[in-house]
């Protein structure tokens, strides 16, 4: 909980930085803070807070999934200063609801009691509402920020009526105690498993599977491109390892009947967003049904239990994660140059003026996509070789998923590298030297994480 603390106190720090006219600072105390948190996260817990252990259960498992998004976050909040300049007013205002909604998610990594699990949920999801409608002179930003909030509140009037239906049934909200029930009992009432579903309607939403999705798209467009980045890493990291432990760990007993679930849930994840990502011309669209699919692929992960699940997890939302902010540091450059147009043609011939972004950016599409000699492969195939054996149509629908995804990605790569350059990209500042360093890494960790993954499996080894 020491690191949930100091990621709060930087937070704080970076606010009223901006009410002290000082807001410029925002940046570098939020990453300073980050620093001190991923520190942290090695670091045995203090003996004080021993006595919420029923609330949060710091344990390793929890510590690797922090670790992975502080460090997402702080790649992310590097692109922080010059991808916020349209609304540098309130730059310190974002980079606090940021930290909130990491606090967040921390919470979804540890939660012991389904009212914690709750109180995650809307610690993340209530400074997301905000940060959607954040550019408040883009009337795509204000619809981004009215639709998430109203879809949001009602996924959570599920998850709070699932809540309650289990807790009527076993009268208690710990995991353990409802693990306990789920595995001893044998004849359990309806209404318990209505409380099944109802939660994992509510946690699907916020995950942006097929049929609950519809959101997305709109979300991830109108929104600024840092946040967009953000929801589609951090924030995804934080859904899937709270539906994992639900699924995997507190009603385990009722493995069947919700598998059945999910099932058809990831085919029709898979095919659906494949498809319509085929459709799309704005490339932050185009990777709102990515971030789908890449959804539906984790859905895999359901039907293999054990301890490599969460290697493969784990492993799995660090090299989406990279592939997303090494995208977007691209959408970001562009759309700053282009007053906010994200259409495909606007990439057309960034390869000639900014081959480092370019280069980066096609590296994570097909890291994306599943292409060898990149993580997103190793990822994949790690994720398709535990489910062959029980569930080979999943997986015979998730290769063709990945094979219509190579058609928009390359979309994307075309128009960087043989398209003719447009006046606004040939006349276009630089970016920051930050945005070049930062591409060179993310290019670095796909390539050596696609060739020599070998020191995060020792990482996760811990994991216990």
């Amino acid at each position: 909980m020491s690191v949930i603390v100091i990621i709060f106190l930087s937070a704080i720090v970076s606010l009223y930085l901006g009410i002290f006219k000082a807001g410029k600072y925002s940046q570098h105390i939020a990453i300073l803070g980050l620093l001190l948190a991923l520190a942290a996260t090695f670091l045995g817990e203090y003996p004080f807070f021993s006595r919420y252990s029923h609330m949060l259960n710091f344990d390793q498992t929890a510590k690797v999934f922090t670790q992975i998004a502080i460090f997402i976050t702080i790649l992310i909040f590097l692109l922080g200063n010059y991808a916020l300049k349209l609304i540098d007013h309130h730059q310190s205002e974002i980079y606090c609801l940021l930290m909130f909604v990491l606090c967040g998610g921390i919470v979804l990594f540890s939660y012991q009691n389904l009212i914690t699990l709750f109180l995650g949920v809307e610690i993340l999801s209530i400074p997301l509402y905000v940060l959607a409608g954040s550019n408040k002179h883009d009337l795509r930003s204000n619809e981004a920020s009215v639709k998430y909030f109203l879809l949001g509140a009602f996924a959570t009037g599920f998850l709070l009526f699932g809540i309650a239906l289990i807790y009527g049934v076993t009268n208690s909200f710990s995991i353990d105690v409802i693990r306990q029930y789920s595995i001893n009992t044998t004849d359990y009432p309806s209404i318990y498993m209505t409380g099944i579903i109802l939660l994992l309607i509510g946690l699907l939403f916020k995950i942006s599977v097929a049929p609950f999705h519809f959101w997305a798209p709109d979300v991830y467009e109108g929104s600024p491109s840092v946040i967009t980045a953000f929801m589609s890493s951090v924030v995804k990291i934080s859904g899937f390892v709270a539906l994992f432990k639900l699924m995997e760990y507190v009603f385990v007993g009722q493995l069947n009947e919700w598998q059945y679930i999910v099932f058809y849930v990831a085919i029709i994840t898979l095919l659906t967003a494949n498809i319509v990502g085929i459709l799309q011309n704005n490339v932050k669209r185009m990777l709102a049904y990515s971030s789908i699919s890449h959804a539906g692929y984790l859905l895999l992960i359901y039907f293999n239990t054990g301890i490599e699940s969460v290697y493969t997890l784990a492993f799995y939302l660090l090299a989406y994660s990279l592939a997303t902010v090494g995208a977007f540091a691209s959408i970001i450059y562009i759309e700053r140059i282009t007053n906010g147009i994200t259409d495909i043609k606007a990439f057309n011939g960034l390869a000639k003026t900014q081959p480092i972004l370019a280069i980066s950016t096609t590296v994570s599409l097909l890291s994306m996509a599943g292409i060898p000699l990149t993580s997103g492969f190793i990822a994949k195939f790690m994720l398709f070789n535990q489910v062959i054996k029980t569930q080979p149509l999943l997986v015979i629908i998730a290769i063709l998923g990945s094979a219509i995804s190579i058609a928009y990605y390359l979309k994307l790569i075309i128009a960087m590298y043989f398209k003719p350059s447009h006046d606004e990209i040939i006349n276009a500042k630089n970016p920051p030297l930050i945005y070049n360093i930062l591409a060179i890494l993310i290019f670095i960790l796909i390539i050596v994480l696609g060739i020599y993954p070998q020191p995060v499996f020792t990482c996760l080894a811990f994991i216990k």
